[in-house]
Order: C-alpha cells, then structure tokens, then sequence
C-alpha cells in the first residue's frame, strides 16, 4: 500500500513539473485559440484561413502533438473589432488557452491583440497583413505573414518589373490610379503604394478611397476613366473586388492593367461571381497561390492534397496555405521551447531559422524583436483560363504575363 502511495505521489510529482502542466496537460491536451471571422462579411476568407490552422493541427496531432500533448484548439467567432475583444478575454480568461492564433483580418487582429498582450498570452498572428500588428513594441504578438508594406512595395515595383517590360513602355509613362477600400486594410496598404510609388518615379494620378460596403463604384471608375488610367492598383475585398469588375464593364472601362492586393483578388468565388472571361488578366500580389512552381514551394502540393481529401474543393485561396504554414513554425516553436511559457515560447520564436525556400509557401521564417517574419514576401499572380497563376519572380513562376484585362 506504502509503495502505491509513494508512486501515486511520484506520477503527481512529475505531472506537476511538466511544462505543459494544468488542466489541459492533465488530460493529454495543450489547448489553443482559433479566433477568426467564421460569419458576418469577412467569414469566406476568415473561414478559409482557419482550414489551414486546422489541417496543420491535425498533421501535427498524428505525428503525436506538441511534446507529446494533443492540440485541442476552442474557435472564437470575431465578427467586428468589439467582438475580436470579447472572443480574445473569454479565450484567455475563461478558456485558459496558451495562445491564440488567427485572425486573416487586420483590424480583428489589432484589437484582440491587445488583450491577449496584457494578459500575457502569445498571440499568433498567420494572415493579418497591417504593419502596426507588429510595430507597438509587444513582446507576445508573431506574425509569419507579409505585411502591407510588403504588398504595397511588390505592387508598385511590379508595374516596373513585370507591367511595363510586357507591354513594351517606360514605367514613367503609364498613369496609376490607386483604389482602395477605407478600412485600416485600405488605408495601410494604399498609403505604402503612395510612398513607394513617389520613390520610384511613377505618375499616380488618382488616389479614391470608397466604402467596402458601397453598392455603386461607378463614380470611382469614371474617375479612373475621365483621367485616362493605364493601371489600377486596388486594395479589396470579395465584394467590393465584385463590384469593381461588374461596373468596370458596364461602363466600357478597359486599363492597360488592374492589379489587386490580396483580398478579394485572390479567391475562385470571386471569379466565378465576376466570371473568367471578364476576369481574365487580373494581376494579383498575393500570399503564395497553388499553380505556384513546386520547386519554390516544398510541401506545396502535399498541402493541395490534404486539403481536397478533408474538404471535398479545391482550395479557395492561398490563405489556407498561409495559415498552413504559420501555425507549423509556431508549433515547432513551442516544442522546442518545451513549454507553453509565454517568456520561452518568445525565446523559441525568436531562435526560427527557416531559409527562404523551405516551407510550402515558399518562404522563410526568421523573427524581428518586434515578432515580424522578415523572409515573407508575397508572389505576383495572374487571373488566366479561370485559374490565378504565378507569373513573377521566376523561380516561383509557373506562366508568363500576358496584357489587357477582361473579354476582348
């Protein structure tokens, strides 16, 4: 009986100091928050960011969980910047998750971000593109993903790069509009367009900020048209990317160019709402997409697969991917720290050193101070047979750029 007790109070002993050790250790689990939009307007990318963050959890549970800890993970349905905040204190408080990891939505991200930091919980941000998510001087807040500067620099140095080489003029000689929805998405976004295309010499002639939630962009396009734009920059999303392409025809308007940031640009629901014909030759800078050369993307297609055999579909956008991807640095992470302290899960983050090329997104993984994936940076695609395709840079592509926008 003495030598039960004594090996009753050993296993007790040796529970205790696990660094997994609590509730959700007791039960064989490590415990994690999904907060993403899974309703409301932004649930068709929300939802398809956290199938990502859902395949990498089920891969990383078969290959025997986090120190030999299951992930259980408790969704959080974040509608709105107020209900980011509510989710990310019950999540937090009441759910006792060790992280959070979400949230494709920068405003959604920034908001529950701050909860999560003052309760002292790392945050794990996989899709969220706005660059103060990273720039507040957090010590629990990491981004895998390209920030908006990023998008914004690869945009503007596209129309350099790729536009103007393919259809044989100056970069200096083509007239850019830039649109953009008004939220923190747009603003962000659109204002590195601004800078950087001034440090690059471009001729912007229109800057027209609009309402994602507008039902009529035809002012915003005879705009575009009255001032003779040769290229479009848009930052969007579903909706208003819809819109944009619907009207564009109904008013005759036909850019030597229309390049979107992501958002609504990069899902197959919004060319088939617009249709491929009218689709076609939409360039897209964007998070890694599928028809993305293998050889820059290890992993890529065994995703691809993963995805169809639990969902039925082909993926719908790279943002699956993106959470893909970021979730399994981040459980690496926390493995090899051994514990789900918020100040070694730091340190561990901290110490990734992913070359570029090595993750199915193509990209790398090494962490700024501030949490900030440096080696992300987003591909050029392009809209061509109903599919988006990779066309720059070239080890990445898997077609050449080809001119015009829309039926012929």
């Amino acid at each position: 009986m003495k030598s039960f007790a004594r090996a009753a109070l050993a296993a007790a002993l040796l529970v205790a100091a696990s660094p997994f050790a609590g509730p959700a250790a007791a039960q064989g689990t490590v415990k994690f928050g999904a907060l993403y939009p899974f309703s409301g307007g932004l649930a068709l990318l929300g939802d398809e960011s956290f199938r990502g963050f859902e395949l990498a959890v089920e891969e990383r549970n078969a290959a025997g969980g986090i120190d030999g800890k299951k992930i259980e993970f408790i969704k959080g349905d974040a509608v709105d910047p107020n209900q980011a905040v509510g989710e990310a204190r019950r999540l937090t408080s009441v759910d006792k998750v060790s992280a959070i990891f979400g949230t494709y939505s920068s405003s959604l991200s920034l908001a529950a971000t701050q909860v999560t930091e003052l309760a002292g919980v790392p945050y794990f941000e996989l899709g969220a593109v706005s660059d103060p998510i990273t720039e507040r001087g957090f010590k629990y807040v990491f981004r895998t993903n390209a920030t908006a500067r990023d998008f914004a620099n690869r945009m503007v140095d596209s129309v350099i790069e790729a536009v103007a080489p393919a259809l044989g003029v100056k970069a200096t000689d083509l007239k850019v509009g830039i649109i953009h929805e008004d939220s923190l998405y747009g603003q962000t976004v659109s204002g590195y367009q601004k800078t950087r295309a001034k440090e690059k010499g471009l001729n912007v002639v229109e800057v027209l900020p609009y309402s994602a939630k507008s039902v009529d962009l035809t002012p915003v396009i005879l705009r575009l048209k009255s001032a003779g734009v040769d290229v479009v920059l848009q930052t969007s999303y579903q909706n208003d990317t819809v819109l944009f392409f619907r009207q564009m025809k109904d008013q005759g308007y036909k850019p030597k160019a229309v390049m979107g940031a992501g958002g609504g640009y990069s899902t197959r629901d919004t060319m088939q709402a617009v249709g491929a014909e009218n689709m076609e030759g939409a360039l897209d800078v964007d998070f890694t997409q599928f028809n993305t050369n293998p050889k820059a993307t290890p992993g890529l297609t065994e995703f691809v697969a993963k995805y169809k055999a639990k969902y039925g579909i082909d993926p719908r956008s790279g943002h699956s991917l993106a959470n893909y991807m970021g979730a399994k640095v981040f459980f690496d992470a926390i493995a090899s720290a051994k514990s789900t302290d918020a100040d070694k899960v730091r340190a561990a983050v901290l110490k990734v050193d992913i070359p570029v090329g090595e993750t199915a997104t193509g990209w790398g993984a090494k962490f700024s101070e501030q949490g900030q994936n440096t080696r992300a940076q987003p591909f050029l695609m392009q809209w061509q047979g109903g599919n988006l395709v990779t066309v720059f840079p070239e080890a990445a592509a898997v077609a050449k750029l080809k001119t015009g926008v829309g039926a012929n």
